[in-house]
């Protein structure tokens, strides 16, 4: 007859040493092998917005260096004029104004642009992480069912094999011989 725990309810099962560590290497195993694949596709993911950052860097770097590059031929033209003549000064300062302004505009632009890649790397990241979760969650459904059922199984099958083996008893007496006389 199955034995129950106190503690569970549920009937107490013996598994084999050598089973239970089977079971528990495979359990690793594939958490092992599902964290890899996870990693593989942050590596790619990551590896593939690295590339789009770094083309935006390079566009960005190519718009701003010939604005850069004609801010100092224009300064370097005009310093020495900048004494005989006033007019031109005040030309050069709306240029300055306007490619600062270009500038201003490049840099906000870029800065929106990072600000959104950012958003999607942590939604990819956040829904990678969720992903995980619900995947460890059905994990572990997946292999607890299962081996209740079998747990269950187990017992039948060993309180079945045992009152078999025991062959037909007497039934046993629920109240001892001095009881009889007793009523309450």
């Amino acid at each position: 007859m199955a034995r129950f725990s106190p503690c569970l309810a549920l009937p107490t099962m013996n598994i084999d040493r050598d089973t239970l560590l089977l079971v528990f290497v495979a359990v690793t195993g594939l958490a092992v092998l599902l964290q890899a694949i996870v990693l593989f596709a942050i590596f790619l993911t990551l590896r593939k917005t690295a590339g789009k950052l770094q083309e935006q860097i390079d566009e960005l770097r190519g718009s701003v260096m010939p604005v850069v590059t004609t801010t100092q031929n224009l300064l370097a033209n005009v310093g020495p004029k900048v004494e005989s003549v006033a007019k031109d000064l005040a030309e050069i300062s709306g240029r300055l104004r306007a490619q600062s302004a270009e500038m201003q505009i490049t840099a906000s632009e870029f800065m929106a642009h990072l600000q959104r890649q950012s958003g999607r790397i942590d939604a990819m990241i956040t829904g990678i992480l969720d992903t995980l979760d619900r995947a460890g969650n059905v994990l572990t459904d997946t292999i607890n069912i299962p081996l209740r059922q079998i747990s269950a199984i187990a017992a039948f099958a060993k309180a079945a094999i045992g009152t078999l083996r025991s062959g037909p008893t007497q039934p046993r007496s629920t109240h001892a011989a001095a009881d009889k006389d007793l009523f309450v």
